[in-house]
């Protein structure tokens, strides 16, 4: 990033109403600078599979379009989410996990004026209604869940979305019940570390599993 003044929260902000030169710009922006953090990740295997700006648009269109809006300090922190997103992209080039994201997009939308600030500096109640406030948890749920590793995202995306029993996830996994429910406590343990800490401004360098 150069020391002009950065456009990326500004962009954002007008993606967020609809613009999609804004979305454009973004992309032209951020995009090189990603594509070289996929170049880095990927190996033979998924050379062979796919190229990456494939695999680049898996991660960045989808999830600006399907996960839940949101505000950041600065293109660092916006380069960050969306490399975490790039990195559980490649490790499980999971379309079932997009379809769910997108699933959850229709489900579940916030109000129109409603974005979730990944900055303390920027965090103010969008509206004092209770209603919103729970729709506000839901999506930093949603947001957080794109930071899980595949398998928590799995597992909770089936317990708690789709209401599924701990045998039936076990019998898709290959696991005993004790076992789901076990990785379901620790999925839900690591949820709430994330959404602390995205909450506190700052993105997990790793995933979470």
């Amino acid at each position: 990033m150069d020391a002009s003044p950065d456009p990326t929260p500004a962009l954002l902000e007008r993606w967020h109403r609809g613009d999609e030169a804004a979305l454009s710009a973004l992309l032209e922006l951020h995009l090189a600078w990603l594509r070289a953090q996929a170049e880095k990740r990927m190996g033979d295997f998924l050379k062979a599979r796919g190229n990456v700006d494939d695999y680049v648009q898996d991660a960045v269109l989808d999830f600006l379009r399907d996960a839940p809006r949101f505000q950041v300090r600065d293109g660092g922190q916006f380069r960050a989410l969306l490399a975490r997103v790039l990195e559980n992209t490649l490790r499980d080039r999971n379309d079932w996990f997009r379809a769910k994201r997108r699933d959850l997009a229709r489900d579940h939308k916030l109000p129109t004026d409603s974005v979730l600030p990944l900055d303390p500096a920027l965090q103010r109640s969008t509206t004092p209604s209770r209603e919103v406030g729970r729709a506000e948890i839901r999506d930093w749920v949603r947001l957080g869940l794109e930071m899980l590793d595949g398998e928590d995202r799995k597992i909770l995306l089936a317990r708690e979305y789709e209401d599924r029993s701990f045998v039936e996830i076990g019998a898709e996994l290959g696991m005993s019940a004790n076992a789901v429910r076990m990785r379901w406590v620790r999925a839900l343990e690591r949820l709430a570390k994330v959404m602390q800490t995205m909450r506190n401004g700052d993105v997990p360098d790793e995933p979470a599993g």
